[in-house]
């Protein structure tokens, strides 16, 4: 009887969990950045702050955005298949960069092996309960993260940061050479995200390959 009794809490807590969860495959949310440490270089700091980026997701797809005073750049990326394309303009110049699911592993092979280590303190950002986390890379980087529990994206590789994280990030930290970043969400949209997002454009920029723009300065 008492082995039944246990039995019926666990999956009663199972199922709590399950309904407090909300699985979503569309979203849009939008982040607002603010740098939060100095650097002896003034414009890369200007080119941060104040800048926004808003990431969309629908279904295997998903398209990040970040727009600054000084540079834009867009990223679209299918889990699906495991390539990418990234449109940049900087000073008047458009470009399109492929990338193959070698080269996306390439880029984001910092964040292998990342791990997420919960801290009791919590805080409500954008109306959702968040949870503070401390966030700790392979090469000994470390920095902070606030996620939500309550809607989970299906998508798990729309940032592969986070691909291993148990909820929605609201709030974290990104190390750009000497600035620290921190981007906090502003927004949440739960509508369905129009597929035109993620069409590209035909004309108005210069493709080059993703080995091609690593020998480029922009």
């Amino acid at each position: 009887m008492k082995k039944f009794t246990l039995l019926l809490v666990l999956c009663s807590l199972i199922v709590a969990t399950a309904s407090a969860q909300k699985r979503i495959s569309e979203l849009t949310m939008v982040y607002d950045a603010t740098v939060s440490t100095g650097s002896a270089d003034p414009k890369l700091a200007d080119a941060f702050d104040g800048a926004t980026t808003t990431v969309y997701i629908k279904g295997n797809m998903s398209r990040s955005e970040m727009a600054s005073a000084l540079f834009s750049s867009t990223t679209i990326h299918d889990s699906k298949t495991g390539s990418a394309v990234v449109l940049r303009e900087v000073s008047g110049q458009k470009l399109l960069i492929r990338m193959t699911p070698q080269n996306w592993a390439e880029k984001n092979k910092r964040y292998n092996g990342i791990t997420f280590t919960n801290t009791s303190e919590t805080k409500t950002i954008a109306g959702y309960k968040c949870t503070k986390a401390t966030a700790t890379l392979n090469d000994g980087t470390v920095f902070t993260v606030y996620y939500t529990s309550d809607i989970v994206p299906e998508n798990k590789d729309y940032d592969y940061q986070f691909r291993s994280l148990n909820g929605l990030p609201l709030e974290y930290e990104l190390v750009q050479g000497k600035l620290t970043i921190k981007y906090t969400v502003s927004s949440i949209n739960l509508n369905p995200v129009p597929a035109s997002k993620f069409d590209l454009p035909k004309t108005g920029y210069r493709e080059m390959t993703y080995e091609e723009s690593k020998k480029t300065s922009l």
